[in-house]
């Protein structure tokens, strides 16, 4: 079984994924890096140069094409846009939404026009935010509120989680 991390940028699906494979004895993959590995590009500049649907098109593939087992899979947070994705990542997966109230999250992203977050024109972070949190919610077998918590006590608390439905 896999257990994948969505939510937000910020919300720590890399820094938690890390961790949270270490301590379970699992592999670790994050989706944002296999990316820019294959595009040989940042984000951001896949973004900037190729446009959002593009991006997004590569997202998808990148996403489609993971053959992963016994693994903590940190998803970019734009993934949660794709259904084909998503449907994937959810076979043989847990799917944990990383939740932390939007104010946390404008507040830990400083760099989000380097981040390679996903902005439609016109749209700001809370746009995102507000549209992103449903799909999140839709697709997620169980949340996690992350928000006022530090990253050794949301890895406690989903590693309890994850033993409880084990069991």
């Amino acid at each position: 079984m896999n257990i994948v991390l969505v939510g937000m940028s910020g919300a720590g699906k890399s820094t938690l994924g890390v961790l949270l494979a270490k301590a379970l004895g699992m592999d670790y993959v994050d989706t944002d890096i296999v990316i820019e590995q294959r595009e040989g590009k940042l984000l951001q500049e896949i973004i900037e140069n190729d446009g959002i649907d593009k991006f997004l098109r590569i997202e998808e593939k990148a996403v489609l094409e993971l053959q992963l087992e016994n693994c903590v899979i940190a998803t970019g947070g734009s993934v949660i846009y794709s259904e084909k994705a998503m449907n994937v990542l959810k076979q043989g997966s847990k799917v944990i939404y990383l939740h932390v109230q939007y104010e946390e999250i404008k507040r830990r992203l400083i760099n989000v026009t380097t981040r390679g977050i996903v902005i439609k024109k016109g749209n700001d972070l809370k746009d995102v935010y507000e549209e992103r949190v449903p799909l999140y919610i839709k697709y997620s077998d169980k949340t996690h509120d992350c928000s006022n918590k530090d990253i050794e006590q949301c890895v406690n608390e989903i590693i309890e989680l994850i033993q409880k439905r084990t069991q």
